[in-house]
């Protein structure tokens, strides 16, 4: 089956939707979602937007925090442009329904209530208590349901990219579209789209602990990849420092306003340890704050830290954190009386596809937006709540070059074969799948983690290689699964990540490895820039 509109958007995000509803007055929208349509890393998010808005505040200082946290590898201007679009941004979701959490009483009373988190110098953040992504997510969602030229498909996950490169075509490669698989007939279809995006998140679930969702599978990196994009960055995987340590706790984050609420981190004997690591102590970047983390739990061998906001009025604690309250009562941890048991977990993926201001990759009709691409922002390190801005901010920016393009003459596009499964079987060795999984996220998290060293990095690469060819074999053979999708997609980034994490020969913000501890300062700071064999340099203007 043929499926064609004007654009094709697939991930179902903030970046996703909001980018749909820009541009839904003007053409038609078909927005692909691999689950149900909500359940991607927006919907977890818990802490919130960065936005200047206190008087005490500014737009300089919100550029310079964002940039010290980048340890030095920021794009001053592409963090200029993203603050300076903030507020609009902000004052687009409130239009939309956003109801952010205000102060209940004092001299500011009726005011948003803005909190601090790690990295910045001032209160910054909007946040809808401690559920700011679904409080987006589900606002959002509803604007796409009552909008009658966007149609979306949940429980559809996208195969590859359809290039003109791929079909053989002469010229510059022009993005056509994307097989995608039907997950519930099984089947996969051709979606054409004269404008095609990725919003489909970052790659988290390569690491055996995450904060994020299953569908954190890098796939549009991957795509982007396997269809000529370069990528840059990959070696920078942001490890949050707070995740609930339960047994039966799956993937749920302790946000880090808590801890600018004033939480504490402690030793399991209740010591306070961050002032012997970072003068900012519980607020210092995140990378400082894990690497802390890590190096107590393991030169203390325990399995976790701990938490303690428990020293703050429990009204406070439950006003402002309701969502980890309730939570952590399922465990039978009340927040309000003991600390919250902690561990690091992989959460960001700062590199990703590379793109320019408007979200356009190195392919023509083809952009990336929000976690999947690599806009230059965060750096070397993502300050805390800088990741929905870039959703925003991206979204609002592509939706503006897309309309600028409208009136454009479209190219004729050339004839795209249906998805050929004749030469290939159903699977009867999925537990193969299942095992190659397990050992990608294990050794992925054993030697690609938070500390790393070339001993460790050049194991993890024979891994990958050997994976990948495992893979690569049962993918020409059989029928493919959501399963065999996410596991090819998966290895593809994890040596993504472990080719860049060997090129950067220092230390710097998330990569830490212990063979080169320190930053280079002998030159200028390098992004990590891998360039497929496929490459061709862009013709954006094309559509």
């Amino acid at each position: 089956m043929h499926i064609t509109s004007d654009v094709l958007i697939i991930g179902g995000g903030a970046a996703g939707l909001s980018l749909a509803l820009r541009l839904a007055d003007k053409f038609s929208i078909r927005l692909i979602s691999k689950s149900i349509l909500r359940e991607g890393s927006t919907l977890y998010a818990q802490g919130g937007i960065a936005a200047v808005e206190a008087p005490d505040d500014s737009l300089e200082s919100h550029i310079e925090d964002t940039i010290d946290a980048g340890a030095g590898l920021c794009d001053k201007q592409v963090v200029k442009y993203t603050v300076e679009h903030a507020g609009e941004n902000i004052r687009w979701l409130i239009e939309k329904g956003i109801r952010f959490t205000r102060n209940e009483s004092g001299k500011h009373q009726g005011e948003y209530h803005l909190t601090r988190e790690g990295g910045h110098s001032h209160r910054r953040v909007f946040h809808s208590t401690d559920a700011t992504g679904e409080a987006i997510e589900t606002t959002l969602e509803q604007q796409i349901y009552n909008h009658p030229n966007i149609t979306f498909d949940e429980q559809h996950i996208a195969v590859d990219l359809i290039t003109t490169q791929k079909l053989g075509q002469t010229g510059p490669n022009r993005c056509l579209g994307a097989y995608i698989l039907d997950r519930g007939k099984d089947q996969v279809d051709v979606y054409q789209g004269r404008f095609v995006i990725l919003a489909t998140g970052g790659a988290s679930k390569v690491y055996l602990y995450t904060s994020n969702p299953d569908t954190a599978t890098g796939d549009g990196i991957a795509m982007a990849w396997r269809a000529g994009c370069r990528v840059a960055n990959m070696e920078f995987n942001q490890f949050h420092p707070t995740c609930l340590y339960h047994h039966k706790a799956k993937s749920f984050l302790i946000t880090e306003a808590l801890r600018g609420e004033g939480g504490h981190l402690l030793l399991p004997d209740g010591e306070r340890f961050m002032s012997r690591y970072d003068d900012r102590m519980e607020l210092a970047p995140r990378d400082i704050v894990a690497r802390a983390i890590d190096y107590e739990m393991k030169r203390l061998g325990c399995e976790c830290l701990f938490l303690d906001i428990s020293h703050k009025p429990a009204e406070f604690i439950q006003q402002h954190f309701p969502t980890i309250y309730q939570r952590c009562l399922e465990y039978d941890i009340d927040i309000t009386k003991e600390p919250i048991p902690v561990v690091p977990a992989a959460h960001y993926t700062c590199g990703g596809v590379i793109t320019d201001n408007n979200g356009q990759t190195d392919i023509a009709g083809l952009y990336a937006i929000g976690e999947t691409a690599f806009t230059g922002l965060h750096g070397a390190n993502r300050m805390a709540s800088n990741s929905l801005l870039e959703c925003l901010v991206f979204a609002q920016a592509a939706s503006k070059h897309i309309l600028s393009l409208i009136n454009q003459p479209t190219i004729p596009t050339p004839t795209i074969p249906d998805w050929d499964e004749s030469r290939v079987t159903d699977s009867d060795e999925e537990i193969v799948v299942h095992h190659n999984w397990d050992e990608l996220r294990h050794f992925m998290w054993d030697y690609v983690g938070i500390v790393r060293s070339n001993k460790r990095l050049q194991r993890s690469q024979r891994r990958v290689q050997m994976l990948q060819s495992e893979i690569d074999e049962y993918y020409g053979n059989f029928r493919v699964t959501n399963d065999l999708l996410e596991l090819r997609n998966l290895v593809m980034v994890a040596e993504l990540i472990v080719r860049s994490a060997i090129r950067r020969q220092e230390s710097r913000g998330l990569h830490y490895n212990i063979n080169y501890p320190y930053t280079d300062d002998s030159r200028p700071p390098q992004n990590t820039i891998l360039v497929p064999d496929n490459y061709q340099p862009a013709q954006k203007a094309a559509s």
